[in-house]
């Protein structure tokens, strides 16, 4: 069977390499670069620079470990950038690799379908290539939302791609949108010496999370003298001799040197052959796939981003996988139901499940149970105490509907509440298993202790 995937994103590569094991012979077409928006300007890329400044974020505070810092600590941009630029250059080169170890076919240009078995690839020397296929998936990703009250120079004003690639730190940045991609870079200007304010419209940060959560992020924002304005509209954003002034809603104004806008991804749907097949597509622009992930035309199916539904790398992959089946005749249905996600703000986010509002909202009884990390040794060990971990279980049942966390490695430590949603634990399977001492994992055993009143570490309720 001949497969030709459309894009080389974590949708596209994985559904790719998943394909040729299942014995499928593939065809990858890529415009840009293999990794997609997660590994070239998204995923990797910032995480390198969360890295970094992590690492400055504990420089600053070595005296509280007991270390001596002669000289004042002074983040190096340039040298930044090369570490990010080098992280993201290893993990292309890897996928290159798997590509060519597992036999798959990749044509760097421009895809277009001209119909269900023949896809047109305009290369990136100028001449084209008819690729004659079986089956196809696209995969062909999101950009930055582009909307015309901020025209993106990048330079002043920015996009999340634009500011990856800065070249010097400005005094002040303004970011509109305090959702995940908005607070993540706040905190890395922040820590790099920029002073930021964030616009947000929703009545709090990170608005998809838990309230508790963004309660708590809120709060750390503040004690890194990040200014948050919630609640509040941008009517207009304008380029000035003296910075970029952005007019509010409210009547008010405030200028930085830079803005960064952070408010949505728009999909890549356009030029691939969408309107000339006939395939359908939803009310928000997305491609419209069934639980097999194929589109109206049979054959042909989507992934990822251009789908509309929960824009993570990893949801693509999964996604591509569930394609790579049914294109290879395996069937295979997607399955929504436990998704962990991490926000690497300063402390990290991780949560799965549903959110204590949402459990309400389906008319679920339900009991919550909290743990400080203050109240653990470990973090305390570690320099790293603020934070909890929030466990939302249904007080019939006891089974564990939700798990949200903020603080040290709270993107890792969540999928133990991944596990236990998916494998359909109690709060009290949970709080019976002995977790190892000392660790960051044994709030989550506490917190499920606290579901009924019973943590150790916690004072009575």
């Amino acid at each position: 069977m001949r497969l030709t995937i459309i894009g080389a994103g974590p949708g596209g590569y994985v559904a790719a390499l998943k394909a040729v094991q299942l014995g499928a012979q593939v065809t990858v077409i890529e415009n840009t670069e293999v990794g997609g928006t997660c590994l070239n300007r998204g995923c990797i890329p910032t995480k390198a620079l969360v890295a970094s400044i992590e690492a400055i974020h504990k420089a600053k505070n070595f005296e509280d470990l007991g270390i001596d810092v002669p000289e004042q600590i002074v983040p190096n941009l340039s040298r930044i950038m090369e570490r990010k630029n080098k992280v993201v250059s290893t993990q292309v080169k890897g996928i290159r690799a798997l590509f060519k170890s597992w036999g798959v076919n990749l044509i760097e240009g421009r895809g277009m379908m001209l119909t269900p078995q023949k896809v047109e690839v305009q290369k990136k020397d100028g001449s084209t290539e008819i690729i004659e296929t079986d089956k196809i998936i696209i995969a062909t990703g999101s950009r930055p939302a582009q909307i015309p009250i901020f025209p993106f120079d990048g330079e002043h004003i920015m996009s999340s791609d634009d500011a990856l690639n800065i070249k010097s730190i400005p005094k002040s940045l303004i970011i509109i949108g305090a959702g995940v991609i908005g607070c993540e870079f706040a905190c890395i200007f922040k820590e790099l010496g920029a002073e930021v304010t964030m616009v947000e419209m929703m009545p709090r940060a990170v608005s998809t999370e838990d309230p508790e959560i963004s309660e708590v992020l809120e709060k750390e924002l503040k004690k890194k003298k990040i200014k948050l304005l919630t609640g509040v509209k941008v009517e207009k954003a304008e380029s000035q001799h003296d910075g970029i002034h952005v007019y509010l809603g409210d009547g008010k104004e405030i200028v930085a040197e830079k803005l960064l806008v952070s408010i949505g991804r728009a999909l890549n749907t356009e030029s691939i052959g969408l309107e000339t097949l006939g395939i359908k597509k939803g009310q928000r622009g997305e491609i419209a796939v069934n639980e097999t992930m194929e589109t109206n035309i049979d054959g042909i199916y989507a992934v990822g981003d251009v789908v509309g539904g929960i824009l993570l790398a990893h949801v693509a992959s999964k996604e591509g996988i569930v394609a790579a089946y049914n294109a290879c005749g395996i069937e295979k249905k997607i399955d929504y139901s436990v998704i962990p996600a991490g926000i690497f703000t300063l402390p990290e986010i991780g949560s799965v499940g549903l959110r204590q509002h949402q459990a309400e909202e389906k008319g679920i009884k339900i009991r919550t149970g909290h743990f400080q990390f203050r109240s653990s040794g470990k973090a305390h060990a570690m320099g790293e105490i603020a934070g909890m971990i929030k466990i939302v279980a249904d007080a019939d049942t006891d089974k564990i509907l939700g798990v949200h966390i903020i603080g040290p490695h709270a993107s890792d430590l969540v999928h133990e509440g991944a596990l236990a949603i998916k494998a359909g634990l109690t709060a009290r399977d949970v709080a019976d298993m002995i977790h190892s001492h000392p660790t960051l994992a044994e709030g989550i055993m506490e917190a499920a202790e606290d579901v009924h009143g019973e943590a150790i570490h916690a004072p009575k309720k």
